[in-house]
């Protein structure tokens, strides 16, 4: 059963307690780890939650934001640390939303596999209809990208198959549902840390200067020895999905 988390609002506490399985280094994006905690409370209409029987087996977060406000545009380079922030500051000025940003579809291990990401996407879209917004953009994370880190994302995006679909499973999920690929997010989402604490969240040595493939990266990161710091900035692709 999948319903927003505005018609089950017992729902918020499991969804918080999930497991994402997102790689460790990704929970210390500053903007993230300051917001998102706050995303399925200040917007559960336009969040969304599948069950089976009580147990959450996923969850999609979107947001509402002023994307055509002054100095905005729908899909920032920023990707989803520019329109989390906007989100938040839109809701406590009372702005109007003009479009709903999907941030995330997390579905349990058990539960892959069986098409439910594609239904949670649909949900989304649904509830942000629900809420008079007429689209869903969608800063995306290609899963496969990882395995591909040094690929610009502009050039990820153009591989496909014979079909013609993307090779990408997550971006074919998107396109299959009617998704159009506008446009890459640069700099979607940025850590930074000093090298003992990319020791601690992936394990890897981090000795030498230059790029480092970090699993779960979708590029690679850039690791100073000299500054002791090293930094990751995500590239995402934004794909608009029309709801009327």
């Amino acid at each position: 059963m999948i319903t927003t988390l505005a018609d089950r609002p017992e729902l918020l506490e499991p969804l918080l307690a999930m497991d994402t399985g997102w790689p460790e280094f990704l929970l210390h994006d500053l903007v993230s780890d300051a917001l998102w905690f706050q995303v399925p409370e200040v917007f559960p209409e336009y969040c969304v939650v599948a069950t089976e029987g009580d147990r959450v087996v996923a969850y999609g977060l979107a947001v509402p934001y002023d994307g055509h406000g002054e100095g905005r545009v729908p899909m920032p380079d920023q990707g989803w640390d520019r329109i989390l922030p906007w989100a938040f500051d839109d809701h406590r000025e009372g702005q109007t939303p003009t479009v709903a940003g999907a941030l995330e579809i997390t579905v349990t291990a058990d539960a892959l596999g069986q098409g439910l990401s594609g239904r949670m996407l649909a949900a989304l879209g649904d509830a942000a209809r629900a809420q008079g917004r007429d689209e869903l953009l969608v800063p995306l994370r290609p899963i496969w990208k990882e395995r591909q880190p040094a690929v610009p994302m502009a050039e990820y995006v153009r591989q496909v198959r014979e079909d013609g679909l993307p090779v990408d499973p997550w971006l074919r999920v998107h396109v299959r549902a009617g998704g159009i690929v506008e446009q890459v997010a640069p700099a979607s989402a940025t850590v930074s840390g000093s090298l003992a604490q990319w020791r601690a969240w992936t394990g890897l040595p981090f000795d030498r200067d230059g790029g480092v493939a970090v699993p779960g990266a979708l590029s690679l990161v850039h690791c100073d020895l000299a500054q002791d710091f090293a930094v990751y900035v995500e590239p995402n692709v934004w794909v608009r999905h029309r709801l009327g």
